[in-house]
């Protein structure tokens, strides 16, 4: 993995896991070096059989937050765990459990850790494993258990990343690069011929990102009849890396993802931006002079409050381009 992969693979898993979960902030009291939850907590959550889609969507979130404490009790380990992934054990969307990408990567990573701290990160793989078991189950029973709780319930849109107000624009940085095609692209060229532009920042082993794939085809079919479009970075494909290239393009195949994803050099001004971004996913919204509307929606898309602060950008943006 390069370099600037480290701290945004750390910060991104636990920032999408607080998206995800909708909470603010990861639970306070948990103990360094030591498991965020007991098997007892975990087999407690899981032994849990909802009546009905609102149980479901209280208990999913409980599980998302238990998930989000085992990160959060100990980031400098993941930190590590994540700067030793390669992209032969990446989880890349093809429906296999978090947890075994997790463990897989730990096991391969047992020799930079101590006994004590592999320990600490194996139980925590561990339990994500049987968390995401339940999460799946939840899912296939209650599909409507992975939405945001209405209004009021939710966490602010301030710590959501939806502030701001939708009328600013500043330019989005300038580029050329390729699509994973091999094909020439250009900034110029893919803003001026959209009245909108949704540019979707991921990786190919996060799972909030992989997991929004279908939403944003979905979207792009959309905008498509309004003459806007979706675009995706993917970061580790950055510079043309073939390896990393044919990664994601294997999730996209999978995923069954029609609209372009680029690439382009890390040291221009556009990259430089990729290199700023401390969540993943993070998504911008461009109109067609190249300006960026608003402020970027951090976290996934796939919740009510996330789609609605979407959209309105787009709104914007399209009115923007009619200017």
């Amino acid at each position: 993995m390069s370099v600037m992969k480290l701290p945004k693979i750390a910060v991104a898993l636990v920032m999408s896991a607080l998206v995800l979960c909708l909470a603010a902030c990861s639970t306070p009291g948990a103990d360094k070096g030591k498991p965020a939850g007991s098997d007892a907590d975990i087999e407690a959550f899981i032994a849990e059989e909802p009546k009905n889609a609102e149980e479901a969507t209280d208990l999913y979130n409980r599980l998302m937050q238990k998930e989000n404490d085992i990160f959060s009790s100990d980031k400098e380990l993941w930190e590590k765990v994540f700067a030793e992934a390669n992209k032969d054990s990446s989880m890349i969307g093809n429906g296999s459990n978090y947890g075994e990408f997790l463990l897989s990567t730990v096991e391969s990573a047992k020799d930079k850790f101590s006994t004590d701290e592999f320990n600490v990160l194996k139980t925590g793989a561990e339990q994500i494993k049987k968390i995401e078991d339940k999460l799946t189950v939840l899912k296939k029973k209650f599909p409507d258990c992975v939405k945001a709780p209405e209004s009021g319930d939710s966490v602010d849109a301030s710590s959501a990343g939806m502030t701001g107000d939708t009328s600013k624009s500043t330019k989005f940085p300038s580029f050329k690069g390729k699509d994973l095609d091999g094909n020439d692209v250009s900034s110029d060229e893919l803003f001026s011929k959209s009245k909108v532009t949704v540019m979707n920042f991921w990786f190919t082993s996060c799972k909030p990102c992989v997991e929004e794939l279908g939403e944003l085809e979905a979207l792009h079919k959309k905008l498509a009849e309004k003459g806007g479009q979706v675009v995706g970075v993917n970061s580790f494909t950055l510079d043309g890396n073939q390896g990393e290239i044919s990664d994601a393009k294997d999730v996209l195949s999978k995923k069954g993802i029609t609209y372009k994803n680029v690439w382009f050099k890390t040291d221009g001004d556009a990259g430089k931006l990729v290199s700023g971004l401390f969540s993943f996913p993070t998504t911008y919204v461009v109109d067609s002079k190249g300006n960026i509307v608003g402020e970027p929606i951090v976290g996934t898309i796939t919740s009510a409050a996330q789609r609605e602060a979407l959209d309105k950008l787009i709104d914007q943006a399209i009115a923007n381009s009619a200017k």
